[in-house]
């Protein structure tokens, strides 16, 4: 590659042929052509073939093929065909569930995807990384992640972090100047950005000189290792206790083998049954169904502006007991209108303003230069308070794009968290150069010497500092945002320090309003309801804060409010003491996110942290659920974050908290609806055995169960609607496990009942002195019985509590399921391939009406004794 550090901009924008209006559409075009796309070469992805051919390596598949060829060894070619029939459409279902948990995690990964902003045809646009391609002229912000390698064409104390690339976690500041050697290490090509790193301060631009894999961490490639998918916490614990389980049964199956040899059945007759009831008791189905739960619930809350990056955030979210949670934008609308103007000791009603007084329209005209926002017709694009600034000056009739080419920004100190102020040096009407300050005015007020008044400037007294204080309580006390501005003369070609903010003339204050989101309320609510603890953390004032605090019930009872200096007046154990009766916290630093968040989780409680600041990155990161916000959250952020808000919006966390419920409770019923069906099996089996008993079931018949009444009825009961119940419950501890003792005894019980069902269907056949018509109804009544069991298994509430048809898939699993018994027991060519035979009307209604029992009894307990979702 070209040492571009070598290289002036202009002989680099020539060569590359790019103009200060960046590329046009051909360019962009024939670039692509040579470049392609910006994105890292991934790994060879294994075909569909492969991944179907995969599905066979699992042991409990390798013991079914070898009962296949045990069944041809007997002469049994009928079960053979079936068995191997049955492990074809399982592996064509693990390789389409494979395939669509793939596509889900892709399509999420493209909403998440970092974007860029562009200058092509002479626009400022905002394009998916993707898209950049070389010579294209980006523009840079605190908290921008970079997507491409480039030449640094203007710095505005543009700071970078490199550490993906060198190692050094301390950020490099840029210049534009060309750079002498020819192999100056990356650490030291301080006139280039890198992919990968990111912006930490100021801001700047760039011209794109490599893409995707031409860049230095394309060459690297270090980014793949970290794209690799991970199990989820409840799946490592489900393959755990899955394992587990298999031993037991395999012991099971080991025992009734055992038990059969000595009854006098044929070895390899006796090795294939207990073959098939280890293939059917083992719930091998448990990880796939976890995984397509969570898939289709990640897209479901994707349509509902929440993106999840990491999976686990799907299981941590029903355990949330604590939000902590920004205030602007998130709460309220993030939409700043002025409200009131306090300059030359008078305080003005935004509708009041006058367009002819002087100090006004220089307090308006000073706003707009030290500003960066910029509105056109469809679109407001900066920080809110400064739309606001922008939007205030059309009413004085200043367009903000005109008054800064005329009066043009010569330097600038960025806005930062931790100094609250923005400085810009102007080139002014009365060929003076101006430091134009603003911020915070407990901030400003201290750097202020003097005050402008319409007669002039004066001292600044103590009794005007009062008067100043007075009037930001008053409007701080009305819920209002308070900016300050000051400026002073300013030596032109000098550069600009931050030694440089102090000696200021105070100017006057501009007060906006971000009113409460109209939802806010309500999911504040629903939080409170749910045993959810909200917090805000806001930069505002303490009294700012408070208000809306208050308007939308967060601060309420005996709740307090603290501020940042507050927090760094007391120890971390005394902060643990006192956290839970604090609902606001004011004027914090990122660092005082990181304490706040720790001394919630040594309480016990799971946090859910928002923000959107490259400082946020720490505490989204030490949060159990960091939740970063899509639209004015930085790159930084996002990439720290478990979850994405597309809207900003406070009460789209508290439908992703109910959206986690929901999911993991479904989980938890298909896992017991699964595991009370075999259960039943195994039962109706040893007791067979141990009644001696001729064997219920043929090989065939497990299989079949386990193909229809295992897959289907467990995804459908994985779909189930939210209960309106599941915000109105505690949150669930994050160490209980999935598999309790209440769950075991429900599972057992549960099991119990349909055994006893099969058993009784079982001994009525018998009584006809056919095996073979016993074998079909215990085969028949399990199955349905186990379908019913679906209904039974979809809320611990009763199906007439919760809608009998709310969950439409149930209904399809068991039409599905019943249609198939039906032809396998119905249609005369089959009954020699499934060894079963064709019942008549009594034996049928006995059939259903055992198969029914189970759903009947365990449907009146829930309604006399389950009192709501627990």
């Amino acid at each position: 590659m070209k040492n571009f550090y070598r290289e002036t901009v202009e002989d680099i924008m020539g060569a590359l042929g790019v103009t200060e209006k960046g590329l046009n559409d051909e360019e962009v075009r024939k670039s692509r052509e040579e470049y392609g796309f910006n994105e890292l070469a991934e790994g060879a992805k294994k075909s569909t073939f492969q991944i179907f051919l995969q599905q066979f390596k699992d042991f409990l598949v390798i013991i079914l093929i070898a009962a296949a060829v045990i069944s041809a060894f007997l002469g049994k070619f009928e079960s053979t065909i079936v068995i191997l029939v049955v492990l074809v459409i399982n592996a064509i279902l693990g390789t389409v569930q494979h395939v669509k948990a793939e596509q889900s995690l892709n399509s999420l990964k493209a909403l998440s995807s970092p974007t860029a902003k562009a200058l092509r045809n002479g626009h400022r646009i905002e394009i998916p990384s993707r898209e950049i391609t070389v010579g294209d002229i980006l523009y840079l912000d605190a908290g921008d992640y970079i997507s491409a390698d480039g030449r640094v064409i203007e710095t505005y104390s543009l700071q970078v972090n490199e550490s993906s690339l060198t190692g050094e976690s301390e950020s490099i500041l840029k210049i534009t100047e060309v750079i002498e050697g020819d192999n100056v290490s990356i650490g030291d090509r301080k006139n280039m950005v890198f992919s990968g790193s990111f912006v930490t301060y100021g801001r700047g631009v760039i011209l794109v000189t490599g893409i995707g894999m031409d860049t230095e961490i394309g060459k690297i490639a270090n980014l793949l290792e970290s794209a690799k998918e991970k199990k989820t916490p409840l799946q490592v614990g489900l393959d755990k206790f899955g394992k587990k389980l298999a031993v037991g049964i395999l012991a099971i199956s080991v025992l009734i083998f055992v038990i059969n040899i000595l009854r006098g059945t044929p070895m390899l007759e006796s090795l294939m049954f207990a073959v098939s009831l280890a293939v059917a008791a083992i719930p091998e189905a448990l990880s796939s169904i976890v995984t397509i739960v969570l898939a289709l619930g990640t897209q479901k809350m994707a349509k509902e502006n929440a993106i999840v990056r990491k999976l686990h955030a799907v299981e941590s979210l029903g355990s949330i007991s604590v939000i902590c949670s920004d205030k602007t934008g998130t709460l309220t609308q993030n939409k700043m209108t002025v409200q009131k103007v306090f300059v030359d000791d008078k305080v003005i009603e935004n509708d009041k303003l006058d367009h002819d007084k002087k100090l006004e329209r220089l307090l308006v005209f000073m706003a707009l230069l030290c500003n960066d926002a910029v509105t056109t017709e469809n679109k407001e694009i900066g920080d809110p308070t400064e739309v606001a600034l922008v939007n205030l000056g059309a009413i004085y009739d200043l367009d903000e794009l005109e008054i800064r080419r005329t009066y043009p920004r010569l330097g600038e100190i960025p806005f930062d968290s931790d100094r609250k102020l923005m400085s810009t040096v102007n080139k002014c009407d009365d060929d003076k150069t101006y430091m134009i300050t603003k911020g915070a005015l407990d901030v400003l007020l201290k750097r202020c010497s003097h005050v402008r008044k319409s007669d002039g400037v004066e001292p600044l007294t103590e009794e005007h500092k009062k008067e100043i204080e007075y009037i930001n309580r008053e409007f701080s006390e009305s819920g209002l945002r308070v900016l300050a501005f000051a400026h002073k003369e300013f030596e032109e070609g000098k550069e600009v320090t931050l030694d440089d903010e102090n000696d200021l003339t105070f100017l006057g204050l501009i007060s906006m309003m971000d009113p409460p989101r109209k939802e806010s309320k309500d999911a504040v609510a629903s939080c409170i309801n749910a045993g959810i603890k909200p917090v805000m953390i806001t930069g505002d004032h303490k009294i700012t804060a408070s208000a809306i605090a208050k308007q939308i019930g967060i601060l309420q009872g005996r709740d307090m409010a603290m501020e940042g200096y507050e927090l760094d007046s007391i120890g971390d154990e005394e902060l643990k003491s006192k956290v839970e009766n604090i609902a606001v916290y004011a004027r914090v630093s990122p660092e005082h996110k990181i304490r706040i968040v720790r001394a919630w989780q040594e309480r016990g409680n799971v946090v859910a942290m928002t923000g959107d600041g490259v400082n946020d990155a720490p505490a989204l990161k030490q949060a159990d659920i960091g939740i970063a916000m899509g639209i004015t959250g930085t790159e930084v952020a996002k990439d720290a974050a478990a979850m994405i808000l597309t809207d900003d919006n406070f009460s789209t966390i508290v439908k992703s908290i109910a959206n986690g419920r929901s999911i993991y409770a479904n989980i938890k019923n298909s896992i017991k609806f699964l595991l009370s069906g075999n259960t039943a099996g195994i039962i109706a089996v040893l007791y067979a055995s141990i009644a001696g008993l001729p064997i219920p079931f043929a090989p065939v018949h497990l299989l079949f169960i386990n193909l229809v009444t295992d897959s289907l009825p467990a995804i459908a009961i994985g779909l189930e609607p939210h209960n309106e119940n599941i915000m109105k419950e505690k949150p669930r501890e994050i160490n209980t496990p999935i598999l309790d003792r209440t769950f075991g005894t429900e599972v057992i019980v549960e099991g119990i009942i349909i055994a006893i069902c099969t058993v009784i269907a079982f001994y009525i056949g018998l009584s006809t002195n056919s095996t073979l018509v016993a074998s079909t109804m215990a085969f028949a009544t399990l199955c349905l019985a186990r379908l019913f069991h679906g209904f039974n298994s979809r809320s611990r509430e009763s199906i007439f509590k919760i809608g009998v048809f709310s969950n439409k898939f149930v209904w399809v699993a068991l039409i599905i399921g019943v249609l198939l018994l039906q032809i396998v027991i119905g249609l005369k060519p089959l009954e020699r391939v499934f060894e079963a035979t064709q019942l008549n009307i009594t034996q049928y209604l006995w059939v259903y009406g055992l198969a029914l029992l189970p759903l009947v009894l365990i449907q009146l307990y829930k309604l006399i004794f389950v009192r709501g979702e627990k």
